[in-house]
C-alpha cells in the first residue's frame, strides 16, 4: 500500500498545474432524464421538481470557428476548448396535485423549455464553463401536455391544477462555473480524487451562487470531471475522453446554494397576482451515484437529496433520481 501511495504522489508531481489534456476529435451526444418517481424516500413522488429531460451535443476539442475559440480563451483563459449546445424541459408541481385550485403557499405549477449554449475550457486539472440559458416558462413549455399525456399513457391519474400554472414569460440567465481536479491517491490501480467546484447564475430565471465538493473512487478518473444534473445549467460535465478501455467510478457530492431568486418559486416577474411562495436562500444537496465508460459511451446513475427550497415545503428532504447516457460520434 505504501508503494502504491508513493506512486500516486509521484504521478501528481509530474503533472504541470496548467497542462493541456490530449485532443478529442469526437463530438458527444447526451440524453438525460430525472424524475422524483425514481426515489429512495417515500412520499416525494410527483411533486415539486417532478421531471427533467435534456438532450445535448458537445463538440470535440479545438474545432470551433475561430471567433468562438477566441471568445472562449478571452473569457476562460488558456486550455482545450469545446462548445456545448442543448435543450431541456423541466416540470414543477405542488404537493397536492389533485386539487383543481392549488392552495396558496404550495409550489406553483411551472414548466420550462430552455436552450443552453456553453463554452467549455479544460486543462488537466480544471474545467471552466461559461454560457447562457434562454427559453420560456409557462404553457408554451408544454409541461402539462407531457406530464398528463404520460399519466394517461400509463393509466395514472392526471394532475388537476395545471390551469393555474405560471404564465408564459421569456427566460434568460448567464451562468459560469469551474471545477478543479485534486488527485489524492492511486492504491493498486484504484484512484481517488476530489473535485471542488464553484458556480453562479444571474437572470430572470434564477440568481444563485454555489460551492460543491465531490469525492470519487474508481479507475480512469481523468476521463471526465463528473456527471451532470439537469438543474445546474453548467452542463459542461458532458465532455469526456476515455483514458482506458473501461473507466468507472462511484462518487459522493455535497453542494450548497445561496439563492437570491427563482422564478419557478417566486412567480411571473411582471404579474402581481402570480402564484408564488417565499424562497429559502440557503439550500443544500447531497448527490451519490456511479458512472461507467466503455467503447466511447458513458452511462451514469445518481440520486439527489435536497433540503427545502421554499418556506412551507412539506416533504422534508426531497429526492430524485437521474439517468444519463452519452455516446461519441
Amino acid at each position: 500500500m505504501r508503494a502504491g501511495m508513493l506512486a500516486g504522489i509521484g504521478g501528481l508531481a509530474a503533472i504541470p498545474a496548467r497542462a493541456t489534456p490530449l485532443q478529442d476529435p469526437y463530438g458527444t451526444w447526451t440524453i438525460q432524464a430525472e424524475n422524483d418517481a425514481v426515489s429512495t424516500l417515500k412520499g416525494t413522488s410527483d411533486q415539486y421538481y417532478t421531471s427533467g429531460l435534456r438532450i445535448n451535443w458537445t463538440s470535440g476539442t479545438d474545432n470551433q470557428p475561430a471567433p468562438i475559440e477566441t471568445l472562449n480563451h478571452a473569457i476562460l483563459g488558456p486550455g482545450v476548448t469545446r462548445i456545448s449546445l442543448g435543450v431541456q424541459q423541466t416540470i414543477f408541481t405542488p404537493h397536492d396535485t389533485q386539487a383543481v385550485n392549488p392552495p396558496a403557499g404550495d409550489r406553483p405549477y411551472a414548466g420550462l423549455m430552455l436552450g443552453t449554449v456553453n463554452l467549455i475550457n479544460d486543462t488537466d486539472l480544471s474545467r471552466s464553463v461559461f454560457g447562457i440559458q434562454f427559453g420560456v416558462m409557462g404553457p408554451a413549455a408544454l409541461g402539462r401536455q407531457l406530464q398528463n399525456g404520460f399519466h394517461n399513457l400509463i393509466g395514472d391519474t392526471p394532475n388537476r391544477g395545471w390551469s393555474h400554472q405560471l404564465q408564459n414569460q421569456p427566460i434568460f440567465q448567464v451562468q459560469a462555473g469551474r471545477t478543479w481536479r485534486l488527485p489524492l491517491a492511486d492504491l493498486y490501480g484504484i484512484e481517488m480524487e476530489m473535485l471542488p467546484a464553484v458556480a453562479a447564475a444571474a437572470g430572470d430565471y434564477r440568481i444563485y451562487g454555489s460551492v460543491a465538493d465531490t469525492f470519487r473512487l474508481g479507475q480512469g478518473l481523468r476521463s471526465d470531471f463528473g456527471t451532470p444534473t439537469i438543474g445546474s445549467g453548467t452542463d459542461g460535465t458532458d465532455a469526456y475522453r476515455l483514458t482506458r478501455p473501461l473507466a468507472w467510478y462511484v462518487f459522493g457530492n455535497v453542494t450548497g446554494y445561496a439563492v437570491g431568486y427563482d422564478a419557478t418559486l417566486q412567480g411571473n416577474t411582471v404579474r402581481n397576482n402570480s402564484p408564488h411562495v417565499p424562497v429559502n436562500w440557503d439550500v443544500g444537496e447531497i448527490h451519490a451515484g456511479v458512472a461507467v465508460m466503455w467503447h466511447g459511451m458513458r452511462l451514469s446513475y445518481s440520486q439527489t437529496w435536497q433540503t427545502q427550497q421554499f418556506r412551507g415545503a412539506r416533504s422534508g428532504l426531497f429526492n430524485f433520481g437521474s439517468v444519463d447516457l452519452s455516446a461519441k460520434f
